[in-house]
C-alpha cells in the first residue's frame, strides 16, 4: 500500500502513521463496522470523486442497518473527503471510509462502546490489474455461498460480513484463479468476492437481482444506466451457474475492479474468449463518465478542487 501524508480520524487529520486505535477496539474483535470504497479521478475538469454522494448515502444506510451511529453528517464526511484528498496533494486516489465501534466496552451487546470514523485515501491501481481489464480474468465458482439474507444484511457493505469474501477469493486464489463468483443460498448466481455480475447472451444483459444476496453496487447502477442508455434493456433475474457456461460475455464490475471482462468461468471460455462488443462498450462509456468526457453523466461527479501546493524541503 502505497502511503499519504494525512488520515482523517472522527474531526482531526493526522499523520498516516499515527492513526491508530485501541488494540481492544470493539470492531477489531467482532466486526462491527461498515465502509465504502470510492475513488477520485483525475478528469477533464480536474480531480473528481465518481458517484460521492450515492456512496456517502450507502454508508449511512449501512451504519443504520447495523445500529451504528455515525457522529458526522454526510456533508461533514464529503467535505473531509475532499479536503483529505487536496491535504494529501492527490489527484487520483482510492477512498476508504470507515465507522467502526470503538474501545470503551466488550461484549456482543456493548451499546456505549463509541463510534468512530475514519478517511483513508490512497493511490491504488485497478484491483484486478491492468491486465485483466484489457484482456478477461479467469474466475472459478466457489465452493462458499454467498451470506444469506437470513444470516446477515448483504445489502450493507459491513466490515465482518467479509470474511466470506476473503475465504472465496483465497479459495480462487490458490486454486490459479483470478477471481471468485459465489452462489447465493438457493444455488444462483450472485456475484463476485468484491464486484457484481453482468451476463450477456444472444444481445440481452441479464444481473442477479436484490434478492439473490448481493451488495447493491454503485458502479452497478452505472452500469445499467450506461447499457440502457445504449439500447440494451438489463434483465434483473436469478441466473443458473450453468448459464454462464454458456454466455456469450460476462462483465464484473466494482469501485475498485472497475469493468473487467471475464474470459473464462470453471476453464470454461465464455463466448470467444476475449472480451466482447457489449462489454468494450461499457468499459469505454464508463470511462468517459469517470473522466468527464460524458456530459450525459456530469451529475456522477464531485469536483474537489486543485490539490494543495507541497512544500519545498528546506536547504537550511
Amino acid at each position: 500500500m502505497e502511503k499519504a501524508e494525512y488520515i482523517w480520524h472522527s474531526g482531526k487529520f493526522v499523520p498516516w502513521d499515527e492513526a491508530q486505535v485501541h488494540v481492544l477496539s470493539h470492531g477489531l474483535h467482532y466486526g462491527t463496522g461498515v465502509f465504502e470504497g470510492i475513488r477520485c479521478y483525475d478528469g477533464e475538469q480536474g480531480p473528481a470523486i465518481f458517484r460521492h454522494a450515492e456512496h456517502l448515502q450507502r454508508f449511512e444506510d449501512s451504519a443504520r442497518m447495523y445500529f451504528l451511529d455515525i457522529p458526522f453528517s454526510k456533508e461533514e464526511i464529503g467535505e473531509a473527503t475532499r479536503e483529505l484528498i487536496r491535504k494529501n496533494g492527490l489527484r487520483d486516489c482510492y477512498i476508504r471510509p470507515l465507522a467502526f465501534r470503538g474501545y470503551g466496552e466488550m461484549g456482543l451487546y456493548a451499546k456505549s462502546a463509541p463510534v468512530e470514523v475514519i478517511i483513508a485515501v490512497w493511490p491504488w491501481g485497478a484491483y484486478l490489474g491492468e491486465d485483466g481489464k484489457n484482456h478477461g480474468i479467469r474466475a472459478k465458482v466457489s465452493s462458499w455461498r454467498r451470506v444469506s439474507s437470513a444470516s446477515l444484511i448483504p445489502h450493507a457493505k459491513a466490515s465482518g460480513q467479509y470474511l466470506n469474501s476473503i475465504l472465496a477469493k483465497t479459495e480462487s486464489a490458490k486454486a490459479g484463479y483470478e477471481e471468485a463468483i459465489l452462489l447465493d443460498e438457493r444455488g444462483y448466481v450472485c456475484e463476485g468476492s468484491g464486484e457484481n455480475i453482468f451476463m450477456v447472451k444472444d444481445g440481452k444483459v441479464f444481473t442477479p437481482p436484490q434478492v439473490a444476496s448481493i451488495l447493491d453496487g454503485i458502479t452497478r447502477k452505472s452500469v445499467i444506466q450506461i447499457l440502457e442508455d445504449n439500447g440494451y434493456p438489463v434483465v434483473e433475474r436469478d441466473i443458473a451457474r450453468s448459464e454462464l457456461y454458456l454466455a456469450d460475455e460476462i462483465v464484473m464490475c466494482g469501485t475498485a475492479a472497475e469493468i473487467v471482462p471475464v474470459r473464462e468461468v470453471d476453464d470454461h471460455p465464455v463466448g470467444t474468449g476475449e472480451p466482447g462488443e457489449v462489454s468494450r462498450l461499457v468499459q469505454r462509456s464508463y470511462e468517459d463518465a469517470i473522466y468527464g468526457r460524458a456530459p450525459q453523466y456530469s451529475e456522477w461527479l464531485d469536483l474537489v478542487g486543485e490539490p494543495a501546493a507541497k512544500s519545498e524541503p528546506s536547504t537550511v
